[in-house]
């Protein structure tokens, strides 16, 4: 089971985001005691589960203090079953990874950062309101590789009027600094952001989509040269480097969502926390769970599996669709896949439906034209 913890905090909004967070720390520390009692108000939820991954995302994880996210911790400790060894990731800035404070969080159980790059070039973290610059992302990563084996960084493609040979002086910077996972994701326009605001008036242009998709493959070609696995359709990891957070979602398995927006998953319920920290606050200082939850059908079940499968590696399993979901949904994914498979977009070995490399990047549209409306 994995446990992710959100931090609803940053110190600037990103033109692309919409993730719920917010730019006032006032109610810092009322949060972070608001987080330590959901998770002891959760324990009894998965009392059989073990924690063998802690994720702090966000938000902006690493704007709080390396005390706060001991205490987060061990509050987990003290209330949840604990592998002997835990990956514990922390999502970070940048501009929040001093020397000190990297030092700080290798000392604290703390094995593995995330680091938000997303470019080396200036323009373009101007263009995202990105709160760091091509100094500060270098340098942190230099300082960084000193103290932590396990590190990720994130980069994004499909930023418009990035060329082809732009984007891969990105990958060529990044791998530079031999760090062994790589998160990349193409520019998407969410509603009612800054950067849906500028395309619309026509400041910034639309991300074209053809650009994205030769952006991904030459970032699938470059990062497979460098013997890195293209494990999910936005991860890359060395062996042995893959995200066992990532992972764990794309294999179905258990996880609690602790903040505000945070969502959780039993295997068989899903919940969501409330998107208001305030709300989320007041609700858990009254000792209620500020949760709603839906039990998902067989068919919601199905499609999830069907989603996450074609993202991932591992694939879909025709022998797990007609063992848990019967003999009509496997016809019926059979059926639908045929003319993927004729289009070299999908294909079957020894019975897992799998993505062909040109199938990868579209593999989300072709899960939805997988998925069942209803068969119950």
């Amino acid at each position: 089971m994995l446990l992710y913890i959100h931090i609803p905090f940053c110190k600037q909004a990103c033109h692309y985001c919409d993730f719920h967070f917010s730019t006032s720390l006032k109610k810092k520390d009322e949060m972070v005691l608001a987080l330590a009692k959901e998770i002891e108000m959760r324990k009894s939820e998965f009392q059989e589960e073990i924690v063998e991954t802690i994720y702090f995302g966000g938000g902006t994880p690493s704007i709080l203090e390396i005390s706060d996210l001991k205490f987060l911790i061990d509050a987990v400790y003290r209330n949840f079953k604990v592998v002997e060894n835990p990956e514990i990731t922390v999502e970070a800035n940048p501009d929040d990874l001093t020397e000190n404070r990297i030092i700080e969080l290798s000392k604290n159980k703390v094995n593995r950062l995330s680091i938000g790059i997303q470019s080396f070039f200036e323009d373009d973290l101007k263009l995202m309101n990105r709160a760091h610059n091509v100094e500060e992302a270098k340098s942190c990563l230099k300082i960084a590789t000193q103290y932590f084996d396990n590190i990720s960084i994130d980069l994004i493609y499909g930023i418009p009027e990035m060329s082809n040979e732009k984007w891969l002086q990105n990958i060529e910077t990044a791998l530079s600094f031999k760090v062994p996972h790589i998160s990349s994701y193409a520019l998407t326009v969410e509603p009612k952001t800054a950067l849906h605001s500028f395309i619309q008036k026509g400041i910034i242009p639309q991300p074209d989509d053809e650009v994205a998709q030769e952006h991904f493959q030459i970032l699938v070609d470059k990062l497979s040269e460098n013997e890195f696995i293209h494990y999910e359709l936005s991860n890359f990891g060395k062996e042995n480097y893959f995200s066992k957070n990532n992972s764990s979602y794309w294999l179905g398995k258990k996880y609690i969502g602790i903040c505000p927006s945070a969502h959780s998953y039993d295997g068989k319920n899903r919940g969501w926390n409330v998107s208001n920290n305030s709300l989320y606050i007041k609700s858990i200082q009254e000792n209620k769970l500020p949760i709603e939850i839906e039990t998902l059908t067989k068919t919601d079940r199905y499609n999830e599996y069907v989603m996450t499968g074609l993202r991932a590696i591992w694939g879909v399993s025709l022998n797990k669709i007609e063992q848990e979901f019967g003999e009509t949904y496997l016809h019926y994914l059979n059926q639908q896949a045929a003319k993927f498979i004729e289009d070299h977009l999908l294909f079957v070995d020894d019975h897992i439906l799998r993505t062909t490399k040109k199938g990868k990047f579209l593999s989300d549209g072709i899960a939805s034209d997988l998925f069942l409306l209803n068969l119950e």
